[in-house]
């Protein structure tokens, strides 16, 4: 069996360490014109990256952010005009700051541009200072919108996306709160479980993956404890970036494509959704990766030869002893509506096709009564 082909992206620098956010400035060098993109609460981290020039704030980043947001940032940065971009936040935040940095000045839309590779270049500097350990965007060439429309997420992908510098401060996230720490690290794990398993797995990626499945099981319950456990917020910041690598060569399978209508749906944060759907997903493709499963289940402590219930049983209550509401029911859904979510989750063939079992509308469908 050959190694199929593999390109590899990451930013082209990479700062990690309690207070790096202060090489923002440093590295900006003689930028004129700064457009800082954040929401209203990591605005609050805009004085610590020091940066040089003219400096506008734009906040009103979502926590599913869609097409209007993404709008809204691309006015502004036609205001403010800048020569650097640098996303300051979580994951949706990440995703605005590279469609913006790559379009604000392009004659091209976000129609234009959905899909791989369809990008046609980028002028404008880009930094990515993350604030949470969840997505791992500040490491990738991917970014997700919701289109309000069709209740849908549009995909765009291209190596003109990295970020020229990625930032990742523990001291940012210290203020993250346990319950938004326990389901973004557990989205952290997704990321690299999902690779891990997947039908395009790859032996390169594999690696990255054991380190951050590894680092998630390691840390994540330290920092849920204590939010200011500087070791364990870095090893779940690098945990997450190492998943936001996977994403690009590789990308994840049913568990997120599941996860999303759980977003779009229901509102739900994406970290949290892909909490809920962790274990179900993780069980039901045990039978296909039974060795690379048996890592992840080791990793995090859940126990060894285990059945495929007992499986789900010990992921379910990894997540819940970390603080998680696992039942769907209780953040709002409704048994009548899992077979529109169950519709969409199996249309999503960008993502499903990747899964290492084929999945049917009523596998799918079952996951989420599982879950309800």
């Amino acid at each position: 069996m050959t190694i199929a082909p593999i390109t590899l992206h990451q930013p082209r620098r990479l700062a990690v360490g309690a207070g790096t956010v202060a090489e923002v400035g440093n590295w900006a060098g003689d930028a004129r014109s700064v457009l800082v993109i954040a929401t209203p609460i990591t605005a609050g981290f805009a004085y610590r990256l020091k940066p040089p020039g003219r400096v506008t704030v734009f906040d009103a980043i979502p926590g599913e952010p869609d097409t209007k947001t993404l709008d809204a940032a691309l006015e502004a940065a036609r205001r403010s005009e800048p020569d650097l971009i640098v996303g300051l936040g979580g994951g949706s935040v990440l995703d605005v700051a590279k469609l913006v940095a790559a379009l604000w000045d392009s004659q091209q839309t976000l129609a234009d541009v959905a899909g791989p590779n369809r990008v046609a270049g980028r002028r404008t500097r880009l930094a990515q200072v993350a604030t949470t350990a969840g997505t791992g965007s500040e490491a990738g060439i991917r970014s997700l919108i919701t289109d309000p429309g069709k209740g849908n997420k549009i995909a765009v992908e291209s190596p003109h996306m990295i970020a020229d510098l990625a930032v990742l401060d523990p001291e940012l996230t210290y203020s993250v709160p346990p319950a938004v720490t326990a389901a973004t690290g557990v989205d952290a794990m997704a990321h690299c479980v999902e690779a891990f398993t997947n039908r395009r797995a790859h032996p390169m990626i594999d690696g990255f993956a054991r380190m951050g499945f590894q680092l998630v099981g390691k840390y994540l319950a330290r920092a849920v404890r204590d939010g200011s456990d500087t070791e364990a917020r870095e090893g779940l910041m690098l945990g997450s970036y190492y998943g936001g690598i996977c994403l690009g060569p590789v990308n994840t399978a049913a568990g997120h494509a599941i996860a999303y209508p759980l977003g779009t749906r229901l509102g739900l944060p994406h970290g949290l959704a892909n909490a809920i759907i962790f274990p179900h997903v993780l069980a039901f493709n045990q039978p296909a990766a039974a060795g690379k499963t048996a890592e992840v289940a080791h990793a995090l402590g859940l126990g060894q030869d285990l059945s495929s219930t007992e499986l789900v049983e010990a992921a379910h209550d990894f997540c819940r002893g970390l603080g998680i509401e696992m039942s769907l029911a209780a953040h709002g859904a409704k048994k009548d509506d899992l077979p529109l979510y169950a519709s969409e989750a199996h249309a999503n063939r960008r993502l499903m096709d990747n899964n290492p079992i084929d999945m049917n509308v009523d596998d799918v469908l079952g996951i989420y009564r599982a879950a309800l």
